[in-house]
């Protein structure tokens, strides 16, 4: 008992620890995650989860499996499709074929292992995976189109690859029996469509449920992951891995059937997720034992180069043949194809099974599975954004502002922001009010950003930073608290402060963004004073010229609004907080016009670095 509950916060610590050095660092979190695994369990002995839960290792670990499968389904929108349809059908219809064939190729003749260990493990190979693709994903920032691939890929693929092992595995069971390949294969079809149907049952019976109150609130994220839970285990009943089809098509199904309950799931699913990958990674890696790495041999090597270099290539490159996916997006993907827990957990499986029907070559398939893992997170997660940058797919380099609201206040702090090369949207859903901006070159979008329908048509994933300045404070909390979970409560903000608890007519802070200005302008205040000619106002700082002297230049009753580092983060001077500024940084300043000319010449100017402090 002791022992367990240990490994338990043991591996919750590694897991999540990994995760937030990634996120501090930059580094590919699967990496180290991998190297706390090993770490701990194989290098130290801290951990063995084999011994601390025995025979309820798998299930926990297949159980984590189904409910990430099922996280991943639930950001597949068809809406989607309208872009990269082509793309993921080629990938799935001929991919997956391809990739099965490619690497039972290189199994037999590069691996050297038995046709029948050879074919049953390409099928496992044809997974990528949503545990691996979709933090790579989250930690780089790759274009829209090419994102979107590798997700659907990862997604639709994770199932295909663990049936093509199924149905591998059956033919050579009942191939000493005398059964044909005919006779084999099409059960298994049929048993995976029943699959299919069960989780689009499941999922129609939330749909139908939760909109009409069957489910109270604080009920509809237990009940759900009970569901996945129980599809998944009913339809793994039915035929070997059929569950992970289930809850794939459980999780597809629900998020296009538009239900809004979802909305407030997203959170919780999302947590769960990042639990569970952490998790399941650290327990499979401690669970490595050496006398499995001892099998690894020389021709095991080049069978990763060739996974690496002529199978995914090949698959992707002729899957995409004659496709609208342009030749840059084609490498992009031919490179990227990490693989990981569900590729272990399922080679751990059918190991033990391949031994037992007398094939010698089934028990290094874990080992090989984890060199697999291990090769391709490396290589990929440490190349991601080198490749993608090289390739032309990467997106904006520098953290974006998207500005909700056209007014001639933020059409101004869009035009200073876009001045200094920083990524800018301007969103409102009045084309008319748009106009000043499409006519200042900025870049705009026409639509409701509350619309889920916004997300497909306007690439997100460029703005670090969210401002909502409409003349609604309301909607403006409104469009606050909904983006907070996605860009994160510190980088979310709107004009004027929250209510203390002295006020209880004002919208309190909890629900608002963080205020723009430690002086609390509010929409009013700076339409007012932008009437009165106020503007927007650059400073650059340097060695010679800090803060302080910034601050001797403006005029008095200006207020500094943020401070723009020379990578481009953007860090904001409120009531709560405010940044320390460097040399080299400039401060956006809110500033009545005054003498300008006296100004400019009070800034001191050196040959090496002039300051510049001027109007928008």
């Amino acid at each position: 008992m002791e022992q367990q509950a240990f490994v338990i916060a043991l591996v919750g610590i590694l897991g999540i620890g990994a995760q937030w050095i990634a996120w501090r660092t930059g580094w590919p979190a699967l990496v180290l995650m991998l190297a706390a695994g090993f770490a701990a369990g194989p290098v130290f002995g801290l951990l063995n989860p084999q011994a601390a839960f025995g025979d309820m290792l798998i299930p926990m670990v297949s159980i984590g499996v189904a409910v990430i499968l099922f996280e991943g389904g639930l950001s597949l929108d068809f809406r989607e499709l309208r872009k990269i349809g082509g793309g993921v059908w080629r990938l799935v219809i001929l991919g997956a074929p391809l990739a099965w064939f490619f690497g039972s190729l290189a199994g037999y003749y590069v691996a050297g292992l038995v046709w029948p260990v050879a074919i049953l493990f390409a099928g496992i190979l044809v997974v990528t995976g949503p545990t691996v693709v979709l933090p790579l994903l989250r930690q780089s920032n790759i274009q829209q189109r090419p994102a979107a691939l590798l997700k659907w890929e990862a997604i639709v693929n994770d199932p295909l690859g663990a049936l093509c092992a199924v149905i591998a595995y059956e033919y050579f069971r009942y191939a000493g029996e005398g059964a044909t390949m005919v006779e084999v294969v099409p059960p298994l079809i049929f048993a995976a469509i029943i699959a299919g149907l069960i989780g689009y049952a499941a999922a129609w019976l939330v749909a139908w449920a939760f909109p009409r109150g069957l489910v109270p609130e604080y009920l509809k994220s237990p009940v759900l992951l009970v569901m996945v839970v129980g599809t998944f285990v009913l339809c793994n009943a039915i035929e070997h891995e059929a569950g992970l089809v289930a809850v794939t098509v459980m999780g597809i199904a629900l998020a296009n059937m538009d239900m809004a309950s979802m909305r407030s799931i997203h959170p919780f699913k999302q947590n769960i997720a990042v639990l569970l990958v952490s998790g399941i990674f650290i327990l499979l890696t401690a669970s490595l034992d050496f006398e499995e790495l001892r099998q690894f041999e020389w021709q095991f090597g080049l069978f990763l180069l060739a996974l690496l270099f002529l199978v995914r290539p090949a698959t992707i490159l002729l899957s995409l043949l004659f496709s609208d996916v342009p030749w840059n997006e084609r490498l992009f993907l031919a490179w990227i194809a990490p693989r990981g827990i569900v590729l272990v957990a399922i080679s751990g499986l059918f190991a033990l099974r391949m031994t037992e029907l007398g094939y010698a070559d089934g028990t290094i398939l874990i080992g090989l599975s984890f060199a697999v893992v291990v090769a391709t997170i490396v290589s990929h997660g440490f190349s991601v954004n080198l490749v993608a940058k090289w390739l032309k797919v990467k997106g904006e380099s520098r953290p974006g502002l998207l500005i909700v609201g056209a007014t001639p206040w933020t059409t101004a702090l869009a035009q200073q922001m876009h001045e200094l090369k920083t990524p800018v949207m301007l969103v409102d859903a009045n084309w008319h009010r748009l106009k000043p901006a499409r006519a200042a070159g900025i870049p705009t979008f026409h639509g409701e950003i509350l619309n889920e329908a916004t997300e497909h048509k306007l690439d997100l994933s460029p703005f670090q930073v969210l401002i909502a300045a409409t003349d609604n404070e309301a909607y403006n909390t409104l469009v606050c608290s909904e983006f907070a979970p996605e860009i994160g409560t510190d980088s979310v903000y709107q004009l004027g402060e929250g209510a203390d608890d002295d006020n209880p007519r004002k919208l309190p802070a909890s629900l608002r963004g963080r205020a723009l200005f430690s002086s609390g302008f509010g929409v009013t205040d700076v339409h007012e004073r932008q009437l009165e000619g106020w503007i927007f106002r650059k400073t650059k700082l340097s060695e010679q010229f800090d803060l302080e002297d910034a601050k001797q230049t403006l005029p008095e009753a200006a207020s500094m609004l943020l401070l723009l580092h020379p990578d481009g983060k953007m860090r904001f001077f409120t009531h709560a907080s405010a940044p320390e500024p460097k040399a080299g940084d400039t401060i956006i300043s809110f500033s009545p016009p005054g003498k300008k000319q006296q100004q400019e010449n009070a800034a001191p100017v050196s040959e090496g670095d002039k300051t510049q402090n001027s109007p928008a």
